[in-house]
């Protein structure tokens, strides 16, 4: 697959809603700003009300392959999709490669996320080892970053 501009993020998966508004809100804490972060999470009026709450937008409800309706708001969704739908037609687990995670990456998020637990993403290179750094503090499971361009 040729190399697209997606963007570097650094992706983690908290077991909850609770345990989601603690990371973002360090998150915040740390100056990132909702703008550069992305929340999916399965769809309950829960996550909806999160991810309302946390990036100040209604979020995209997506039928994703394997998870079934998810909220979701943020550039790693865009990134995701690409041109062709992917993270509708091939879940997390296929389309994480876009963002240059391996496929066990993507299959790991997406177990975590049918499990209940909410992904949160980072889209910042500069910053992306600080982002890393603040999701293993608090309880982002596999935390990681994805490949700069040329990894792959």
């Amino acid at each position: 697959m040729p190399h697209t501009d997606t963007g570097l993020f650094t992706v983690g998966v908290f077991k909850d809603i609770e345990w989601a508004e603690r990371g973002l809100d360090a998150l915040k804490a740390k100056g990132f700003t909702p703008s550069i972060v992305t929340i999916l999470a399965k769809r309950t009026p829960e996550t909806v009300d999160l991810v309302r709450r946390e990036t100040g937008a209604d979020g995209a409800e997506i039928e994703v392959k394997t998870l079934g309706p998810v909220v979701a708001a943020g550039s790693l969704v865009a990134a995701l999709q690409g041109d062709a739908a992917e993270l509708t037609k091939r879940g997390i687990a296929g389309s994480m490669r876009r963002v240059g995670f391996q496929p066990h990456d993507g299959l790991i998020y997406e177990r975590l996320t049918d499990r209940g637990g909410v992904l949160v993403a980072i889209d910042s290179e500069s910053r992306a080892a600080d982002a890393l750094a603040v999701l293993h503090a608090f309880g982002g499971g596999n935390a990681a970053i994805g490949a700069w361009a040329g990894r792959l």
